[in-house]
């Protein structure tokens, strides 16, 4: 009797986690340098922190870059930290047309065939050869969240975004399993705007797996 009534208040109490609002991050256009490559835009400059964000480690750097591209350019890009391996350029596809660049969408990392772009800082200017994408939209979880939600690293999840206006359900949503992270799910801009996750009562929830 007593462990049937633990394992009903466990099964309770997970299917309750299940259903919890998961954090939602909404990913402006940025960028990601590696060392050279940061150290060749702002020479002598040590990286100053703007805003923490909720990833672990990770923050938006006061340095920003104009983005040119061969139809138009963005300016002030905010660069995000810390420094990587290669350097990376994460915008949406309203900004990709603006630029007049096919950037493909991508996973973070997965920049094998993708276009370049130039960087253009206060002290220098760079020709990056690739590195430009549309950021798949993703969750990221440590191992107890995807336990909790029953699904693994990779798997494509359905995400419904709801507020007082609008709701929108997102497919293909890639989930990114890692002990470094904490739950969150990302979107980007044109994805926001559709939703109307510009809203403070704007919340997201997993509503299938496959």
């Amino acid at each position: 009797m007593e462990k049937q009534l633990l394992k009903d208040t466990v099964s309770k109490v997970l299917d309750e986690m299940r259903t919890r609002p998961i954090p939602l991050g909404v990913s402006n256009r940025h960028i990601h340098l590696s060392e050279a490559d940061y150290a060749r835009l702002f020479p002598g400059q040590p990286i100053r922190e703007k805003k923490t964000l909720l990833q672990p480690g990770q923050f938006a750097a006061e340095q920003t870059v104009t983005l040119v591209g061969p139809k138009g350019q963005l300016k002030n890009v905010r660069l995000l930290g810390p420094l990587r391996e290669t350097s990376q350029v994460e915008i949406s596809r309203t900004d990709a047309r603006m630029l007049g660049i096919s950037a493909p969408l991508r996973m973070s990392g997965d920049l094998q065939g993708t276009p370049g772009i130039r960087l253009v800082s206060a002290f220098a200017q760079l020709d990056l050869p690739s590195g430009v994408i549309v950021a798949q939209r993703h969750i990221h979880m440590t191992p107890l969240d995807a336990l909790v939600y029953r699904v693994t690293h990779g798997d494509k999840v359905s995400v419904a975004i709801t507020g007082d206006e609008r709701q929108l359900v997102l497919d293909n949503v890639i989930v990114r399993v890692s002990a470094d992270m904490r739950l969150e799910m990302h979107i980007d801009t044109d994805e926001a705007n559709a939703a109307g996750a510009d809203n403070p009562q704007t919340i997201a929830m997993l509503v299938a797996t496959r």
